[in-house]
């Protein structure tokens, strides 16, 4: 009863979370509107002015509002433009609402925003990947199968590419300069395997240029519960090929080891003989 009542007062803890978020999404707006006096050219310039301000001390969290506000005016901006989405012919018809906003601040914190199919969970996250890779550093959004990194990376890459971001996607087919290529992109999709895959191979790598991933900054994971729980029982297995050696150690250390065992056998076995009397005693 007296958690009824407390929920009745203050609310949910997600209605105290979005009344949290509801001035920031306010903000955006407003800002979104002064945006439409800006020409193409003065908006795609604003992703130069945002990362100037980061490396002047400003923080992603200070320039929040202003980011998610020039990818919300460039979806205005695309909308009734047509352009190929993995062979097909798309047109863009898309804006952000408000609820979308507050999934996208809410990723950009680092939670869980739950989202039902069709509530545009894929616009959702480019507000955040803009913002994050404003810092030049590479933002990853990992999904679960080639076709979805492909369509997406198409589909969304415009809003980056208007904005002056450049887009890349891992495939699994790809060969490993074309995956360095693609790391080096501000914004890459991939499916967790490749990520995961590309992470061991780095791991391998002999030379610091053969590795193709460039570090990890920040990343968003679509659907979530079926690449942290459901993929993840699967491992990621990887080998590669090892040095042969003309020092054959092991017929070196063959008879040391086996000093080594008799050694370990006659010493427990006078244990137990010494344990045997102790007891009889």
């Amino acid at each position: 009863m007296f958690t009824r009542l407390v929920t009745r007062v203050f609310g949910t803890k997600h209605d105290r979370d979005v009344r949290r978020i509801r001035p920031i999404v306010d903000e955006m707006n407003r800002i979104a509107q002064s945006y439409r006096l800006l020409s193409d050219g003065d908006l795609r310039a604003k992703t130069e002015e945002f990362r100037a301000r980061l490396g002047e001390g400003e923080t992603v969290d200070d320039i929040l509002p202003e980011a998610f506000a020039a990818v919300r005016e460039t979806c205005r901006r695309l909308v009734g433009k047509t352009w190929k989405v993995c062979g097909l012919d798309v047109t863009w018809d898309m804006v952000p609402f408000d609820v979308q906003i507050i999934g996208a601040v809410v990723l950009h914190q680092g939670r869980i925003a739950e989202m039902a199919t069709g509530e545009g969970k894929t616009l959702v996250a480019t507000m955040p990947m803009y913002l994050n890779a404003l810092t030049a550093r590479g933002v990853h959004l990992i999904t679960v199968n080639d076709y979805l990194a492909l369509r997406d990376s198409q589909w969304m890459g415009k809003i980056y590419e208007f904005l002056g971001l450049s887009v890349g996607c891992i495939q699994h087919d790809m060969s490993p300069a074309d995956r360095r290529v693609a790391y080096q992109a501000d914004i890459t999709y991939g499916t967790n395997n490749e990520f995961g895959f590309d992470y061991l191979r780095d791991n391998m790598a002999v030379r610091a240029q053969d590795r193709a991933q460039r570090g990890h900054h920040y990343a968003i994971v679509d659907e979530v519960d079926s690449v942290l729980v459901d993929e993840a029982r699967t491992p990621l297995i990887i080998s590669g090929p090892v040095g042969h050696s003309e020092d054959q150690k092991f017929t070196k250390l063959k008879p040391l080891v086996e000093r080594l065992m008799k050694k370990q056998t006659l010493l427990v076995n006078e244990i137990l003989s010494d344990a045997e009397r102790l007891l009889k005693d």
